[in-house]
Formats: C-alpha cells, structure tokens, sequence
C-alpha cells in the first residue's frame, strides 16, 4: 500500500474556505474555525465586492485575492497549491456561507485518526431533516450513479465540507474551474484508488434565507458532465 493509501500522521493542518460575497457569515466562520484546534485559516476571496476579504483578515484569517470571480475550482486550487507550499499535512475545505458548522472540524480529524483514510467527505443525508427535497433527491441520484461506475461510496457528493490529506492532492486535481472541480477530483481519487468515507456533519440551511432548486439541478448538470467527460460509453443506470 503506498502513502497515498497509508497511514500518514496528520499534525498540521488547515482549514481553507473559499467565498464570495459572503460578509454576512465569513467572521464568524473563521473565528469558529480558529477556535477548534491549533491550525490556521486561509480564505480565498473569489472576486468579491462586498467586505468579505476585510472581515475574514480581521477574524484572523489569512487572505488570498482573486482579482476577479473565477469560480470555487479555480479557487480551491490556489488554496491547494498554497497549502502544499506551507507543508501542512492535512486541509480540511469550509464553505463560507455558514451552511457548515466549523464545530464540526473535528470530527474530520478524528475520524482520520480512525481510519486513516486520506479523503472524507461530509454526509449530511443520514439527518437531511429541513434539506429541501431536490437537493435530497439529487444527492441520492448521484451517490447511485457514482458508487456504480467507481465503486465508491459517498453518501452526499456535492457536500463541500471536506478532509484531504496532502499527499493526496496531485493525484486527484482537477482542471474544472468552478463547481465541477469538487465533483471531478472524486472521480479522479477513485481512477487512482484514493480510499474516500464519509463524515456525518449537521444539515444546516438558514431561516429566512429563500432556498433556490437552482444549486441542486446546477450540481446534478455539473456531475452528470464530469462523470461523462469520464465514462462516456457507460450507462449511469441500469
């Protein structure tokens, strides 16, 4: 088994948020973070117009500018390349709108100490209670249509709540430069047999907050893309 499946030591790590336009929650999601465990937080603003960066500085986080909005995939690449550059051992990727509970870092973290597998994705189905019932209906598609053309298993594919061990991360780049990437780089670790579980994490959608179907019907087109782009003469379902 070679360190990409090994057991690696995780001692240092980071947690990287990529976000645009996200004032509202970007503050207090970094503090959450820093409050966790000894590690820093790097926020990637991705061309925002608001005061996203300035907040996320004054938090304690550590800021890189897009110049303009690229997208979440080019974003989460430069927050890669950076990590790798610091030589942490582990990142572990926070969404910046507050539908993730920094609290919950630590479960990422022990459930590697666990198990050792090198990417954890975060499950939200096995408690979807106020998830809306596209995006559930979704993410249950796309868990089937994975699982039976990579013979992986992840409950919850969209879910950016995510544990990647470093070492990891050349094998399974994507050159996607928005919401694919995520999608890309799953089927990419299970080309390259990545071991990849999951971690259960809270469902958290915000009151007040008018929930679109845009973003599941937008992430089921992006998936079904990317796993054609892959598998182009395979059926998805039986």
């Amino acid at each position: 088994m070679g360190m990409r499946n090994g057991t690696k030591k995780v001692e240092t790590f980071c947690v990287l948020i990529c976000a645009h336009n996200e004032a509202k929650h970007i503050a207090t999601v970094v503090r959450t973070a820093l409050e966790q465990a000894p590690c820093k937080v790097v926020v990637v603003d991705d061309g925002s117009t608001d005061a996203t960066a300035e907040l996320a500085e004054q938090a304690g986080a550590d800021v890189l500018r897009n110049p303009e909005n690229l997208g979440k995939g080019a974003s989460l690449k430069r927050g890669f390349e950076l990590v790798r550059e610091r030589n942490y051992d582990a990142v572990i990727v926070v969404d910046g709108d507050g539908q993730h509970d920094p609290r919950e870092v630590r479960r990422f973290l022990d459930a590697y100490e666990r198990t050792h597998i090198p990417i954890l994705i975060g499950n939200r189905m096995a408690n979807p209670l106020g998830m809306p019932f596209v995006r559930k209906w979704t993410n249950r598609i796309m868990c089937q249509i994975l699982n039976r053309l990579t013979k992986i298993y992840v409950a919850d594919p969209p879910c950016g709540f995510r544990f990647y061990r470093t070492d990891v991360l050349p094998f399974i780049m994507s050159e996607e430069p928005r919401f694919a990437f995520e999608f890309d780089i799953l089927i990419h670790a299970a080309l390259r047999h990545i071991r990849v579980d999951s971690v259960r994490i809270s469902t958290i959608y915000h009151k007040g907050r008018r929930q679109s179907h845009v973003a599941p019907l937008r992430d089921a087109w992006l998936f079904f893309r990317a796993v054609m782009d892959h598998f182009p003469d395979r059926r998805l379902i039986k």
